[in-house]
């Protein structure tokens, strides 16, 4: 069989990537929830007319929360699949995921409080 090449493995491995977004999306109550605030964030700053600036800063907080959100449930998922039963470690794993996805999450809010603020007030 022949070895792929380069281009040929990247395609397939966008589709892989693909594919993962969309369930992350259609399964986790938390992504559905941040997705509808990323929207509703980009339809703000298309109506504030933010700066570019700005549009870089929001939409890294966004990715940065839905990444975190993604790495968080995998993370939950694997500990699930290797200890299905309670386990305070598992738990402990958890809880530091979860709190990761809380600190950027954190950051994120006051990265729109900076840029929403002072249009708001």
């Amino acid at each position: 069989m022949p070895k792929e090449n380069f281009l040929t493995n990247r395609i397939r491995s966008i589709g892989f990537a693909a594919k993962g977004a969309i369930l992350l999306i259609k399964t986790e109550a938390s992504i559905k929830v941040q997705v509808f605030i990323c929207l509703v964030m980009t339809v703000a700053g298309f109506y504030f007319e933010i700066t570019n600036t700005e549009w870089c800063l929001q939409i890294m907080s966004i990715a940065l929360v839905l990444g975190m959100e993604g790495m968080n449930t995998a993370i939950e998922k694997v500990a699930d699949f290797v200890q299905p039963n309670f386990d305070p470690k598992i738990g402990l794993i958890k809880d530091i995921s979860a709190g990761a996805v809380m600190l950027v999450s954190i950051a994120a809010c006051i990265i729109g409080i900076i840029i929403y603020g002072p249009k708001l007030f």
